[in-house]
This record gives C-alpha cells, structure tokens and sequence, in this order.
C-alpha cells in the first residue's frame, strides 16, 4: 500500500534501520547519564534526616516538608533575593552597554577597530578567580564590600565582552540597506537601530540576555569573597553555609540546589528557540 508516495513496509525498514537503535540508544544512555546528578539531588532534597545515610536508592517516605523548612532554617530567601536583584541587575547593565558598542562595532568602520575587537576578546579569556584578589582590595578601598551594586558590577564587567561579541556578529549580519531606507524616509540613526535594527535583532539580544542572567545567577566565587555577611550573600552562597564543620544537612542542601535551578530551568525553556537563532547568527550568508 502506498501512502505519501513510500509504502508502509518501506518506511517500517527505514524506521528499524540498525545504525538508528544504535543511535537512539546511545542518545538515550547520554540524556540518562546526565540526568542521573539531577535526579539524585531531587531525591536527596525529598530524602528525610533519619534515612539520610541508607543505602537505599529511593527513601522509604519522602520528606516534602523539606522543601518548606529549608527556608525557616537558612537566610534563604534573603540570599534568593539578592540573587535576583544580582543577576538582573548585570543583565540589564550588559545590555545597556553592549548594545551602543556592538552597534556601532559593526555598522562604522573606524580606527582601532580590530584593536577593539582583540580588546574584547583579551578581556573574556580572563579568569574572575585570577582578579580576585585585586577586585578585594578594590572595593575594600571604596567601602563596597557587602554590596548588592558590588556584585552587579563585577558579574556585568565579567559578561560584557561574550555579549558585545554575539550582537557584532547578529548586527553584523542585518543588511545595512534596511536602516538606509528608514533614513531614507525621514527616520534617523537612532529611530533606524531601534525600529528596524534592533526588532530583527532581537534573537541575538535574547541570547545575550539569557547567558549573562545564567552566568550572574550561577556565580561563587566573587559572591564568597566580596559578600561576608549571611544576609548579604547571594543564593549559591547561601546554599553552601549547610555544609558545616562537622556536619552537613544534606537534604536541605539539596533542596535549597533544586530551588535554585528551577527559576533558570523554566527562563530558559521559554527562550531556548531564540538562544539557538542567536548562537547561530552570522555563520551563514
């Protein structure tokens, strides 16, 4: 029987094929490999104290108190708080910054612009870690230390060159001919970056966004060093004070980590499509 112009028993080969299974199977086993980390810290996170150190793989009872008590027994929500006033406040400091500069990056043609360019990408190879110690004495200096601004300005500086590279490319790849024709018809500089660049842009934008929320949001080692007081500490800070000098409350430690990543799990699904339009900007022609 044809149907679609392939018959059915064409198509159920095709379907069957070995070197298929043996992909999907393989497919299968990576997705499940990398899973496995998180579906342990769900299960640990949901795991009672008193069966804390069973051996069994699922407790006998889960404990879903867990996840109401572990904000009675930390500064928690404080930490997820400045958390997000952390990771949206460098957000929105990278796209202000990054967008003048990526704009005119890759629509002027000036001296000093591939200097420019390697400027940018020295600065990315950076390591926070290897400032540290000079960022420290810095903001000491300034009377900064536990500081929300502190940190969104470090997590900005630190995500500012991945986004300037990403717009230039996206900016880069948008003719040039449609903001001429804007300015054509009466709008200027500006009016065309905003009405025609910009919207087209927008994937890249998105892209940009997203990885700088992510970077910000995951960051430790600057928010352990510049942030000494509990209440002053970001999230993934906040989390460690669970590990204690002679015990460690394991389940609550998990379940703050499974409360952490839900807020970046559900942002990044509802903009994943964007993300990938971006990544992919200006390799095609």
């Amino acid at each position: 029987m044809e149907q679609g112009g392939l018959s059915v028993e064409s198509r159920t080969k095709r379907t069957f094929k070995p070197r298929t299974l043996v992909i999907t199977a393989v497919a299968w086993g990576l997705a499940v490999i990398f899973l496995l980390p998180y579906i342990e810290m769900i299960i640990t996170a949901l795991r009672p104290a008193n069966e804390l150190r069973d051996r069994t793989y699922l407790p006998d009872d889960f404990a879903w108190s867990n996840l109401i008590d572990v904000w009675g027994e930390s500064t928690l929500g404080t930490n997820l708080k400045i958390t997000l006033l952390v990771a949206g406040g460098s957000t929105l400091l990278v796209l202000l910054v990054s967008l003048p500069a990526a704009y005119y990056t890759a629509r002027m043609t000036y001296r000093g612009r591939k200097l420019f360019l390697l400027l940018v990408l020295v600065t990315q190879m950076f390591q926070p870690t290897a400032l540290l110690v000079g960022l420290y004495r810095e903001f000491y200096q300034f009377d900064m230390l536990n500081s929300v601004w502190t940190l969104i300005l470090t997590n900005g500086a630190f995500n500012l060159a991945f986004a300037i590279w990403i717009l230039t490319a996206y900016i880069g790849s948008i003719p040039k001919e449609l903001e001429e024709a804007a300015m054509v018809d009466g709008t200027g500089r500006l009016g065309a970056m905003f009405r025609v660049t910009l919207p087209l842009a927008m994937p890249g934008v998105v892209t940009a966004v997203i990885f700088t929320f992510i970077s910000a949001w995951n960051e430790f080692v600057m928010g352990l060093t510049l942030s000494t007081e509990p209440e002053k500490q970001p999230l993934t800070v906040g989390i460690s004070n669970f590990i204690g000098n002679y015990t460690v409350e394991w389940n609550y430690l998990f379940a703050g980590s499974v409360i952490a990543i839900v807020p970046v799990v559900i942002l990044f699904a509802f903009i994943e499509r964007h993300v990938v339009s971006g990544l992919t900007a200006g390799s095609v022609k």
